[in-house]
């Protein structure tokens, strides 16, 4: 360990209190107490320096000695990333189990990354070729994902060898002419965002399978995503079928805060689910950070970043990465206790002044990108799914409020909707997207040219349902005339057949947006045809009580190699619906 050394003149929690660390930097690294226990310099103030904890202090006393380490906080990138298992500040937690049991010991340290297992490492360049950052030195396999050794930022030079063998971490893959060797391991600081070549728009959809999602409120590769809910309303399950589904190329799942059992029953169900796009275990492409509640609660405000960095990291591959951080609410926490340990002046409901700072920087780091370097044509994303936990489901609270300002997406959720047992629960009314637009042209190219009409029209006949309902509830239905009660109906069977979704079945638990656009169309051209069987003199109870409003209705769990037939055969009998007359 290196760098000055002092010891600790005051323990508040999670924040220590250190005397004569008189060289040290912000946010450097520091080993607090006789055990080591791993804290972050977060405030100096002449040879006080204040330092967050990332373990339990309990048993530390004043006196005891600390040490910098001259460094910030660093995330290890490698080979190995991919299906383990992280606390906020990358320790392996399977290793820590095996080594000193199933409780961590205070100040136990592993490398996150195996130091000892093989690699084979494939080069891609030779003796004499020029690299520079992000050029692709070689590549291994990891878990079937084509894991790309690259040039590390800052670095530039010429080949003088290569090492195509069995490799080890921290084994010479490349060697540079000025004798820098080059390894498959990389370490970056968490805080700091990894470099790319530039910013591309964003105009391609993130696939949910999902069709309140996709079709109704869209996000694009890069974007990010809101999701507030009380609890209950199922934020957690939303995310864990975005982990499944989305289309992208590896996953970053950050437990935040979350409850002990909930992380428990992810990492018991991933190992057991299949990649729907690989058919290889979907572990294999994730990784998953574990901070839940039961942990220090500073580890909060470190996962937020390792999670990030990581992505970015996955990002530079040319992959496109998906980040579901669960919730971002649990690490606005972490920074409300921190900043009351300081002294700080609190803002909103006690949270710090900088909260809506913390949380743009955070959010500002999805994107879509060109991959370094510059004439590299690799193309990644990081995308972000944030969970918002907001106490009582109050939208109005500064968490939730921070983050819609720089949330390109608002993906809402309604208690009322999930005691209802609607899943998604997502409020139809409440959420929104900014990127519809700039998606319409990608949706009428490769699924449907009439993508965006549909997409209106069906948003229109949800607007109007809400003030039919409020009519209803002062003069009932039967006071509605027939056309308004066709359309209450309408709206209806537009909730039960498309936005309802079960997440559990074989079939519906992921619907392709051809599919998607073929149902919605389906719906509104049946509905459009019942309206003009009403003009043409139909009776509300022969339209209203036809065989089609059920048929419809379990129209999206027909099998896929059935669905084609069975809407070709439905919209026959819709046709047929003109010569219903009264």
């Amino acid at each position: 360990m290196t760098g000055t050394s002092g010891y600790v003149t005051r323990v508040t929690g999670s924040l220590v209190v250190a005397r004569d660390l008189k060289h040290a930097r912000m946010y450097d690294l520091a080993r607090v107490g006789e055990r080591g226990l791993v804290g972050e310099i977060i405030r100096l103030e002449r040879a006080m320096a204040s330092i967050q904890v990332y373990e339990d202090t309990t048993g530390l006393r004043v006196g005891e000695p600390v040490a910098s380490t001259g460094e910030p906080l660093m995330a290890e990138l490698g080979p190995g990333l991919l299906g383990t298992v992280f606390d906020g500040i990358e320790r392996p937690l399977a290793s820590l189990v095996e080594s000193s049991g199933p409780f961590l010991s205070p100040g136990a340290l592993l490398p996150p990354l195996d130091r000892e297992k093989c690699w084979h490492f494939t080069a891609r360049v030779a003796p004499g070729d020029a690299v520079e950052p992000g050029s692709i030195l070689g590549e291994v396999d990891e878990n079937g994902v084509r894991h790309l050794i690259l040039t590390p930022p800052g670095v530039l030079g010429r080949v003088s060898a290569v090492n195509e063998a069995e490799l080890r971490l921290e084994d010479t893959a490349v060697t540079l002419s000025d004798g820098k060797s080059l390894t498959l391991l990389q370490r970056w600081p968490m805080r700091l965002p990894r470099p790319h070549a530039g910013r591309l728009p964003l105009d391609e959809p993130l696939v949910t399978g999902q069709r309140v999602f996709d079709t109704f409120f869209p996000v694009a590769r890069g974007a990010t995503a809101v999701v507030p809910g009380g609890f209950g309303t199922g934020k957690t399950v939303v995310e864990h079928l975005l982990a499944k589904y989305a289309s992208v190329d590896v996953i970053v799942y950050i437990g935040c805060g979350e409850r002990g059992n909930e992380m428990t029953a992810l990492l018991a169900e991933f190992p057991e689910l299949t990649d729907p796009r690989t058919g290889r275990p979907l572990l294999s492409r994730t990784v998953l950070i574990a901070n839940t509640s039961n942990m220090p609660v500073a580890a909060r405000e470190a996962s937020i970043y390792l999670g990030m960095t990581l992505a970015e990291y996955f990002r530079d591959m040319g992959y496109q990465v998906a980040v579901m951080a669960d919730s971002t609410s649990r690490w606005a926490e972490a920074l409300r206790e921190m900043s009351g340990r300081l002294g700080e002046m609190p803002g909103e409901e006690g949270y710090p002044p900088y909260l809506a700072e913390r949380l743009a920087s955070f959010y500002e780091r999805a994107g879509r990108v060109r991959c370094l370097p510059a004439a590299a044509e690799r193309k990644g994303s990081v995308t972000i799914v944030s969970a918002v936990s907001p106490p009582g489901g109050d939208f109005s609270e500064p968490v939730t409020q921070a983050s819609l300002r720089v949330g390109g997406a608002l993906w809402a959720l309604d208690a009322s909707l999930a005691q209802r047992r609607h899943f998604p629960a997502v409020s139809w009314t409440e959420s929104y997207s900014l990127y519809a637009r700039d998606l319409e042209a990608w949706f009428q190219r490769n699924v449907s040219p009439s993508w965006g009409e549909a997409r209106l029209r069906a948003m229109r006949l949800l607007q109007k349902e809400q003030e039919l309902r409020q009519v209803v509830e002062v003069v009932g239905v039967d006071a509605l005339p027939d056309d308004e009660r066709l359309e209450l109906e309408g709206a209806r069977l537009l909730r039960e057949a498309f936005l309802q979704q079960d997440g559990f079945h074989a079939v519906d638990g992921f619907c392709p947006v051809e599919r998607q656009a073929a149902l919605l169309a389906l719906l509104l051209e049946f509905l459009r045809q019942a309206s003009q069987a009403l003009k043409s003199g139909a009776t509300s109870e022969e339209i209203l009580g036809h065989e089609l409003w059920s048929t419809l209705r379990r129209l999206r769990f027909v099998a896929p190699e059935s669905f084609d037939r069975s809407v070709s055969d439905l919209a026959s009998q819709i046709a047929a619906l003109s010569e219903v007359k009264a």
